[in-house]
């Protein structure tokens, strides 16, 4: 099958969550599998742009409401990526440096798919998959079946995923001259709650819907910000597909990042090193248990109850572990995060901000990785997390509830918990850290959280499996 992929992040172009890693493994396993995925995305002004060599595919215009604007479409040359890699630049609004967060983003991005829509109508061989991402992609099946001017792409099959339906783009109606001149009977495709909702309207349209784990399929029918009635009424189309990970990229025999390489065989010893790297480093102590933290430092992770769960863990539990952070996101969590340095002894460090390379060797060293999100359609770093021996404290919410067992249930390997609250997460911290002092288990467990599978393999047939269903 010819498959084009639409998305606003791939790794490692530009990624500022998951979306990206996803959206730069899964069309690559598709291919080796056989299948003709590529993927389109927007020109930024990032490294990855002046560091590979493009080629230009197409050029032409096409108009935002009453701006008519060029558009280019440009190749990487190599598919050093595993498989074809196009930007579509739109000069002054897409090639900036960051992804997201401008005022102008609602423009910007309709400005993209409408580019998207109007270059794939002049493919001679249409794909016969066009799997959008996200908001930022989810008015292109609504341009494909109901804009007068791409009336022969109405046949050409649509797949939505859901990243993290919180985020659905939503504009005034105002705006609505911006789409291409489109069927009016078709209003309500396109409308939730008085406003133009692409992702709404992506549910509406397109043939299938998926999103990143089963349990986070369930919790959109009361929980999706809003979207609750339409999950409800479309759930005979949607499913849920577990998210994998590139085990290229993310294993410690091999890892780029890491200077000390191991497996399961030699884990205590590989693990040890990395430790002894990351307490040097930070001034911690090597012989306490190491927590780790990683990700955005925002509400929907819990990472504003940090500062305390971390105060509230020496208070009742003893300064008998190490906590490190890596991230960034509300200001005043950073603030508070670094205002614990004063009290830390040899047990406590933040680094605000992001870096591939830490990420990468926290994974390998830490005993622990904390994640108390409140909301987690799929979680990528508990399954980073195992696949480097790192046994990862979870709350049971989306595909965290997917991927982790806890260890008092059958066939269980890490620590979960019910609530993203203080009390919750410092207990779950607390049976870590009995969990440590216990050698043998300890070790067992890291032994089984590497040898298990969420490798993209299995993610990939399913939607090849979906794929394959209209037939």
């Amino acid at each position: 099958m010819d498959i084009l992929h639409v998305s606003a992040e791939c790794y490692p172009v530009a990624k500022a969550g998951g979306l990206g890693d996803v959206v730069g493994s899964l069309p690559r396993f598709q291919r080796e599998k056989g299948h003709n995925a590529a993927v389109v995305m927007p020109m930024y002004r990032t490294p990855y742009l002046d560091s590979h060599q493009w080629e230009l595919v197409h050029k032409s215009s096409t108009n935002l409401g009453q701006w008519t604007f060029d558009y280019s479409v440009i190749k990487e040359q190599s598919d050093t990526q595993g498989f074809p890699l196009y930007l579509l630049d739109i000069n002054g609004l897409l090639d900036r440096e960051k992804v997201y967060g401008y005022d102008d983003d609602t423009e910007r991005f309709c400005a993209f798919q409408i580019a998207v829509v109007h270059w794939l109508n002049s493919w001679q061989q249409l794909p016969e998959i066009v799997h959008v991402h996200d908001h930022h992609a989810g008015l292109i099946p609504f341009m494909m079946q109901h804009c007068y001017a791409f009336k022969r792409l109405q046949e050409v099959r649509t797949i939505l995923t859901i990243h993290n339906a919180q985020y659905q783009g939503a504009f005034g109606w105002d705006k609505t001259i911006y789409i291409p001149h489109w069927d009016s009977w078709k209003r309500g495709m396109l409308e939730w709650e008085g406003q133009i909702n692409p992702l709404a309207s992506a549910i509406k349209c397109c043939w299938k819907v998926t999103t990143v784990s089963n349990t986070y399929m369930n919790e959109l029918r009361t929980m999706s910000n809003g979207l609750e009635p339409l999950f409800d009424y479309e759930k005979g189309k949607c499913t849920g597909i577990l998210n994998g990970i590139d085990y290229a990229v993310w294993d410690p025999q091999e890892d780029k990042y890491i200077q000390d390489h191991f497996n399961s065989v030699n884990v205590q010893n590989g693990k040890a090193k990395n430790k002894k790297l990351l307490c040097d480093k930070f001034r911690l102590s090597i012989d306490k248990p190491l927590f780790i933290f990683i990700g955005r430092l925002v509400g929907e992770k819990g990472a504003d109850l940090l500062p305390q769960v971390i105060k509230d863990s020496f208070r009742y539990i003893g300064r008998k572990m190490n906590f490190l952070v890596l991230g960034s996101g509300e200001l005043e969590t950073e603030t508070r995060l670094k205002r614990l340095t004063s009290i830390a002894e040899e047990d406590y460090a933040s680094y605000i901000g992001y870096n591939e390379t830490l990420s990468h060797l926290m994974y390998a060293g830490a005993d622990f990785l904390l994640m108390p999100s409140r909301v987690e359609p799929c979680g990528l770093n508990q399954l980073y997390a195992m696949r480097y021996g790192t046994i990862p404290l979870v709350r049971r919410t989306g595909g965290l509830i997917d991927t982790v067992i806890d260890m008092g249930d059958p066939d269980g390997y890490g620590i979960s918990f019910n609530h993203t609250a203080v009390g919750d997460i410092t207990h779950a911290i607390y049976r870590a850290v009995r969990l440590h002092a216990e050698n043998e288990t300890f070790s067992s467990l890291r032994q089984k959280i590497m040898a298990l599978d969420f490798s993209w393999n299995m993610s990939a047939d399913q939607y090849l499996s979906l794929y394959k269903s209209f037939d």
